[in-house]
């Protein structure tokens, strides 16, 4: 079985571009020239460069004495959190940032749920001198404070969606009408492997540097280029795309992906979209989603800003239903608790999202003699004023 996407976008069953005609001339022009663009020698020198110099890669993968210890295994973090602003995010966005320009786009558009994307696309606005504009949920406007600050001292914009939810899922809403209204000279930079073809796919090679790293620093480190587990937190699921996208066909590696629980699945307030949702559309594309049973959205809920989106990406929801992928999820308090022992036992403090990814370790059954790699996706700065309420309970 293929994990790769074939010619019409489709991961399996999942992807596609399900459009209407009004974006159809934005997703045609950008399907038609982003691989001849990306894979050419020109971009890839500027592309390397640009990760080496400015991002700061390669990023550690640090073997996690403290951790191991506890969980009798050997575990290793990918060290995501120590990316120029401080999340996986920025690998996506200066590789699209030179593809809108190399493209003749003269305006960037953008959603962000935890603040992290929207941080990164400001960033590599001000790097090239483009205007930005940032779309986020007015609920988490108010729950990732410190990062839309540092969006309005990058220069850009922050536009609150006020409509649903008031999250992520709104907020690309709002992205995709603005998009729509300016096909001629707007990029829009989307910040997940989610999203009408070639998103999905153009997201995720530009987050495949992790597991590139990955392989060649397993190799150093352990004298094989591959681990037993791979572990990602999964919301849309970028970072959980680039930690798997090597291995995706090497069998012996079981690729673990954690969704959010919230406050339990069945609580009616969760994010835990394999469990709960059912094949359907959004954004543009074919894939597992929350519905009810007239196919509207259900509003998904998570205590991390970057996980309570209603769907996954096509190609987790491909992992799941092909079995490739092992899914399972964390409620709020089990990754609030991974995270502050991360911190004691490690001195790391991690994203929420993160946290989600570590809480996966407590549910596992790990063996001494394995190599397991958490993919640590962020650092918690932007979440200090959730872990400071929960610490003084």
């Amino acid at each position: 079985m293929s994990y790769s996407v074939n010619n019409n976008g489709f991961y399996g069953d999942f992807g596609g571009a399900f459009i209407p005609e009004m974006l159809h001339h934005n997703v045609e022009e950008l399907k038609n020239c982003y691989l001849d663009i990306i894979e050419s020698d020109e971009f890839i020198t500027e592309y390397k460069a640009l990760l080496k110099d400015y991002v700061g890669r390669p990023t550690p993968l640090y073997f996690a004495k403290n951790l191991s210890k506890k969980y009798q295994s050997n575990i290793f973090l990918k060290r995501e959190d120590l990316n120029h602003t401080g999340a996986h995010k920025v690998n996506n966005t200066v590789g699209q940032i030179l593809l809108a320009k190399k493209m003749g786009k003269t305006r960037i558009i953008a959603e962000t749920g935890a603040g992290q994307h929207g941080v990164a696309t400001a960033t590599v606005c001000a790097l090239m001198n483009l205007p930005c504009i940032v779309y986020m949920g007015k609920i988490d406007i108010q729950r990732q404070a410190p990062n839309v600050a540092r969006m309005k001292m990058l220069g850009a914009e922050v536009r609150p969606a006020t409509s649903g939810s008031k999250t992520l899922k709104d907020a690309t809403n709002e992205a995709i009408r603005d998009w729509i209204a300016n096909p001629e000279d707007t990029y829009y930079l989307i910040g997940s492997v989610v999203g009408p073809h070639p998103y999905p796919d153009l997201v995720a090679r530009f987050q495949s540097i992790i597991s590139e790293e990955m392989k060649t620093q397993l190799q150093k480190q352990t004298g094989k280029n591959y681990p037993n587990k791979i572990i990602a937190c999964v919301g849309g699921g970028s970072n959980a795309a680039g930690a798997f996208y090597h291995f995706l066909e090497n069998e012996e590696v079981e690729l673990i992906a954690v969704e959010a629980d919230g406050k339990g699945v069945h609580s009616g307030q969760s994010a835990a979209t394999t469990e709960l949702g059912t094949s359907g559309i959004i954004h543009g594309s074919k894939t597992l989603m929350m519905q009810n049973s007239e196919g509207q959205i259900t509003e998904p809920y998570s205590i991390s800003a970057g996980l309570d989106y209603p769907g996954i990406g096509p190609l987790h929801a491909h992992l799941f239903k092909s079995g490739r992928g092992t899914f399972m999820g964390a409620t709020d308090q089990e990754a609030l608790d991974a995270a502050f022992e991360l911190t004691q036992l490690e001195g790391i403090i991690p994203a929420l999202e993160s946290a989600h990814a570590l809480a996966a370790l407590n549910k596992l059954t790990l063996k001494k003699d394995e190599c397991v790699v958490v993919n640590l996706s962020g650092r918690g700065d932007k979440d200090m004023e959730t872990y400071m309420t929960h610490l003084s309970c």
